[in-house]
């Protein structure tokens, strides 16, 4: 399978946040330089395997496309909550900016969102072929708005896909319980207050699906090589005659 084979989704205006979609597929470990070979190992199911690696080799395809050549001095790694994200690899010392994103897996497809801007993203894609068991529902919301959602069945692939969209835009995934998201019925866009943040939550029908998409800032994140960097930037602030090289270079 090559890039060709991937689609292209449509989330309404003003999301500034590409979402692509393509077929689970095989795929070995050296056609996917973003899959860990330690987490692979992991996998019981043949279909959790394709899942994995058609999500990677779609992360890769997409960044080669964007412009990020070797895919060899990015990774992919993933916080205390399991999220994943986009690193380059120590001892690189590249400071240009990596994409967030969000993997997804449903119905026989990968699909990938991907923000190039400050946004942290979370996606998600239900089949509207799917039927969602009416005893499901008091797992995912409470109160009102379970009322309504057992009011109004049609809509409860837009409060699952919705949920687990925000549960990613916040890195936490089911650390946080999806009964304490509630998400507005019925209406495509709306934003979402949760633990100090404000997330864009947008939803749409395309390709047979239920789609989920949500946004907020993101918060920059430093790691060994960025602080290296910043201790020095500091440094040579506070002294003008600070340079780099030997006793004698600096002494003039």
């Amino acid at each position: 399978m090559d890039f060709s084979d991937a689609f292209r989704l449509t989330p309404p205006q003003g999301m500034d946040v590409e979402v692509y979609g393509a077929p689970l597929a095989e795929f070995s470990l050296d056609d996917v330089p973003l899959a860990d070979p330690n987490e692979v190992a992991t996998f019981v199911t043949p279909k959790r395997y394709r899942e994995h690696m058609t999500g990677r080799w779609l992360l890769g395809e997409v960044l080669k496309a964007s412009g990020v050549g070797d895919l060899s001095s990015v990774q992919v790694v993933r916080n205390e909550y399991r999220a994943p994200s986009l690193v380059f690899i120590q001892g690189v010392w590249k400071r240009t900016p990596l994409p967030n994103f969000s993997i997804a897996h449903s119905g026989g497809h990968a699909f990938l969102a991907v923000s190039k801007t400050a946004l942290d993203v979370g996606f998600d894609a239900e089949p509207l072929s799917r039927v969602l068991a009416e005893n499901a529902y008091d797992m995912m919301a409470k109160s009102v708005e379970l009322d309504e959602i057992r009011a109004s069945p049609e809509h409860a692939f837009q409060a699952w896909t919705g949920k687990e969209a925000v549960q990613k835009c916040l890195g936490k995934g089911m650390h946080i319980n999806p009964r304490e998201i509630a998400i507005p019925i019925g209406l495509e866009k709306s934003i979402i207050s949760i633990e100090n943040s404000k997330i864009e939550l947008v939803y749409w029908k395309e390709k047979g699906y239920h789609l989920s998409l949500a946004v907020k800032p993101s918060t920059p994140s430093h790691n060994a090589e960025d602080e290296l960097l910043e201790k020095t930037r500091l440094a040579m602030e506070a002294n003008p005659s600070w340079g780099i090289g030997c006793k004698t270079q600096r002494n003039g």
